[in-house]
């Protein structure tokens, strides 16, 4: 069994007064968009936002043919370690693929690829040859990265990159992602004029795993 965690309690500062993780892209929300990505590499779905944001997620997963459920933030606003903390405590496997809600152009081939190459490792991710690790695209071991987040948001550490020094991880390179898919998998948006420039290409152009332009 997999498990696709979503994070997705993000104040969406940059995006004005609206909630990014549920405004319309190309006429679906986006977080429906990501979830409908990984929905043919995982088993079940969940959702980490805050409380406020439940409702309005759970009308854009209306109909999703794979299990959802919510993890809900108990202290909102910690960042993204934090949420990734509270969603793979929910998941159920062993392993989840975390992916921001903001990504919708994350492709299904290279999570499949994160899922064989954290096999017997406690995480998979991707460098880029900026050295940027792509912590909010990878697949966990649920239970190690939960105690190792646990344990660093304990010690007051908020860096997203601080549980994995307690965690033996594979790296996946820059020219082995190009191998698998295109660095788009990893774009996301933060303001009106980036859901614009998408919407745009998404209405003329597939990127790469997307089967409903």
């Amino acid at each position: 069994m997999r498990t696709g965690v979503i994070v997705s309690g993000g104040q969406s500062t940059r995006f004005g007064e609206a909630d990014k993780a549920v405004a319309e892209l190309a006429g679906t929300p986006m977080i429906r968009r990501v979830a409908d990505r990984l929905e043919t590499v995982v088993d079940a779905l969940v959702v980490n936002c805050r409380e406020d944001q439940r409702g309005a997620i759970g009308a854009a997963m209306d109909g999703y043919s794979l299990p959802v459920t919510f993890a809900i933030d108990e202290q909102p606003d910690l960042g993204p370690m934090a949420g990734i903390y509270t969603g793979l405590r929910a998941a159920e496997s062993e392993y989840a693929a975390v992916v921001a809600c903001d990504m919708p152009f994350v492709d299904p081939a290279f999570l499949e690829c994160l899922f064989e190459r954290a096999d017997g490792h406690d995480a998979a991710l991707a460098r880029l040859e900026d050295g940027w690790f792509q912590t909010t695209q990878a697949v966990y071991r649920a239970g190690a990265m939960a105690d190792a987040c646990e344990a660093a948001l304990e010690r007051g550490d908020r860096r997203i990159l601080d549980p994995l020094e307690d965690l033996e991880y594979a790296v996946v390179p820059e020219a082995e992602v190009r191998e698998v898919t295109t660095l788009e998998t990893f774009r996301n948006l933060n303001t009106v004029e980036e859901f614009e420039r998408a919407e745009t290409e998404i209405a003329g152009v597939r990127s790469p795993g997307d089967r409903n332009p």
